[in-house]
């Protein structure tokens, strides 16, 4: 029986923004309760079709949280909760419509791999068991 995770961030792993985000998190996140899934691994690929989904897009940033998935910049701000301040003020930027939210994701996400090539996580020993392969 798979093992049932709160809070889990899917990214593509082989990007270099995509790797840098997931750094960050756990340079600055409260607690170790987040998980994190490069979009390429079987446990996404498991997850995603064990819940119905459509795979996931290599280009989207997702959050699974309690039952929930959230795409875009609604995933991205709402992850931003879990960190300390002043990043968990960040979401307060879910007052903006989405359209304008997802517009400058979008702009941002089309340029990712210019962003920060060949930037990978290098997970301490403590936090390796929660990168799910």
């Amino acid at each position: 029986m798979e093992k049932e995770y709160d809070l889990i961030v899917f990214y593509d792993g082989d990007c270099g923004l995509c790797n840098s985000s997931v750094q960050f998190v756990l340079n600055h996140e409260k607690s170790n309760e987040i998980y994190f899934s490069a979009i390429q691994s079987e446990f996404t690929k498991t997850f995603f079709e064990s819940r119905g989904l459509t795979q996931p897009d290599f280009s989207t940033f997702y959050f699974y949280k309690e039952g929930q998935i959230f795409i875009k910049s609604t995933a991205a701000l709402k992850l931003t909760k879990y960190l300390r301040f002043p990043y968990s003020f960040l979401q307060l930027f879910l007052v903006l419509p989405s359209f304008i939210r997802n517009w400058v994701y979008t702009f941002i996400s089309k340029r990712r791999l210019t962003f920060r090539n060949g930037f990978c996580v290098i997970p301490t020993f403590e936090n390796q068991k929660r990168f799910l392969k």
